[in-house]
Formats: C-alpha cells, sequence, structure tokens
C-alpha cells in the first residue's frame, strides 16, 4: 500500500486531473443526444465495437457517465458501450422534478431507439442499478442481461424521511457540505488514500449538480420499491456488492440475489460503495462474462 504524508497528499491533490481532463475522457467514443419522449435531451456517449456484445451502463446518484469510463477501457474491443448522463445529471436535461425510475428507463430505451438496439446487457451503480432493475421490469424482452451493482430493489421503511433529509440539507447548506460523508460512504480508507485523483474527480462531479434535480433525484430513490418485481426477472443476472458498503450493504444485495431466479452474487473485498471505480478491471470481467453468457 502507498502512503502519503501530509505535503505529498496535498501535492496529490493539487494535481489530480479535473474532471473534463484526458484522464476521464474516451477518445475513441462519440458523445450524442437523443430527444426523449417527454421532449427531454438526454446525452450520453457510444464507444463502438463492431460485433461485440452491446451494453448500457448507468452510473450512481450526482455523477455522470465519466463515473463509467475506467470500466468502458477496460472493455476496449471486447463490448460495444453506451453510458449515458442520466436525466438531471451531467449534460443532460435539467428537466424539472418530481423524477421516476419509470421515466429514468424510458430514458434508456429511447437511447437504444436511437440507435437501433433491440436489446442489451444494462448494468448500473448505486442509483444506476435501480435504473437498470426497473428498466429490466418494464422491458424485460430488451434486457438480454442485468448486472446490479452495489444497489437495492427498496431502501427501507424511513427511506423517504432519510432521503428526503438529504436533499433538505443539501438545498440549504449546499452539496460541499455533504463532501465528506460522501466521500467516506464512496471508497474504502485505503483506496480514498491510494487514488485521491479519483475522489477528487467524484467531489467535482457532485458539487456540479444542479440541486434541484439532486433533490428530485434524492426524493425518487426515497420513494422507489421494486421488491415486487424481483420475481418476474427471468434474463441472467449478476449482483454485486462490495463487503465494506454500507450504503447498500451485503443483505441487500444477498435480497436482490434471493429474489431473482438463477442470478449470481458477489461480494468484492476491499470495496466500499463504488466499485465500478474501485476495482474497474473486476467488474468489466464480471459485466464481459456476463454478458457472453447470452446474444444482444
Amino acid at each position: 500500500m502507498q502512503i502519503f504524508n501530509e505535503e505529498e497528499r496535498v501535492q496529490n491533490e493539487k494535481a489530480a486531473a479535473p474532471i473534463d481532463s484526458a484522464a476521464w475522457v474516451l477518445p475513441n467514443a462519440s458523445v450524442r443526444k437523443v430527444r426523449a419522449r417527454d421532449g427531454g435531451l438526454i446525452e450520453f456517449v457510444h464507444a463502438p465495437s463492431a460485433g461485440a456484445p452491446r451494453m448500457v451502463l448507468v452510473h450512481s446518484l450526482a455523477m455522470t457517465h465519466k463515473f463509467w469510463v475506467p470500466v468502458i477501457r477496460e472493455l476496449a474491443g471486447k463490448a460495444d458501450v453506451i453510458a449515458l448522463d442520466c436525466r438531471g445529471h451531467g449534460a443532460s436535461e435539467k428537466s424539472p422534478g418530481p423524477y421516476s425510475l419509470e421515466r429514468f428507463a424510458d430514458d434508456v430505451a429511447d437511447i437504444m431507439d436511437s440507435l437501433d438496439w433491440t436489446s442489451a446487457l444494462v448494468a448500473g451503480a448505486s442509483m444506476g442499478g435501480a435504473v437498470a432493475l426497473q428498466f429490466a421490469a418494464r422491458y424485460p424482452d430488451r434486457t438480454s442481461a442485468l448486472g446490479l451493482i452495489d444497489t437495492t430493489a427498496w431502501y427501507g421503511q424511513t427511506a423517504p424521511r432519510d432521503w428526503s433529509k438529504r436533499a433538505e440539507a443539501a438545498a440549504a447548506k449546499g452539496l460541499h457540505s455533504l463532501t465528506d460523508f460522501q466521500q467516506s460512504r464512496w471508497f474504502s480508507d485505503r483506496f480514498r488514500q491510494d487514488n485521491p485523483e479519483v475522489v477528487r474527480f467524484c467531489v467535482d462531479t457532485f458539487v456540479a449538480n444542479d440541486i434541484d434535480a439532486y433533490s428530485a433525484t434524492c426524493n425518487m430513490l426515497g420513494g422507489f420499491d421494486l421488491r415486487h418485481c424481483l420475481k418476474d426477472l427471468a434474463m441472467p443476472t449478476a449482483v454485486i456488492v462490495g463487503e465494506e458498503d454500507y450504503a447498500t450493504p451485503v443483505a441487500m444485495a444477498e435480497d436482490l440475489h434471493k429474489g431473482i431466479r438463477g442470478s449470481t452474487l458477489e461480494v468484492i473485498r476491499e470495496g466500499r460503495h463504488l466499485t465500478p471505480l474501485e476495482h474497474p478491471a473486476l467488474i468489466a470481467d464480471r459485466l464481459y462474462s456476463l454478458a457472453r453468457k447470452t446474444s444482444s
């Protein structure tokens, strides 16, 4: 493990790559926008690979498609990948709330339609996992396989109040007030120490969010419950969670695994809540293996 003293830590933080740097750009990908069925503009990137399995990757709350760049780099030449900026995030339209997972899932379908994709592996992390789960329930014939990473079908009985409080804190004090809480929630202590540039990327992305869109998304996450959908899902499904994840802990992943027939469950050592950033090579390998179980 690499150890930084305080002077080295400051130097590394100052030298960390900003979110618009080449480190977070896919050179062979095209950036596109699609007009969703309700008129909203949704931006996505397409990293093509002719004849390869098709994947749609959905990011976590307050991130953008760049969240998936390390994984997509690992999948280069192996997968034909779409990664989007969810509604209210990144370069996509900040349409007024309330938001719903159904609308987010429809946005994914509209993106796929724009490329004439009939089906794909759909995977998401945290919020993105909830979107992927909703997509699979809403469009089962278009979901060739399902990747549920660091996510849940339901945040629990106190979720509406808990998420509402987070939205209220952001509105009252600004997103900067939540960054310390988020960093320890996202990444293990060791990862934060060894990878300050990734931590800075997430913090910079987080604080750049539109407060109203962030609040609408928080309230969406507090109100959804997809437990009733699990029994009907029949596509190949991989459930993955970090062993240290306390945002969507292992018990929530176990509930997904138990609820979805034939699914697999993997608990990643030394992983917390954003395993696609902590362990991109492993996540890419698992998604590629899942995609190979089916054709899209």
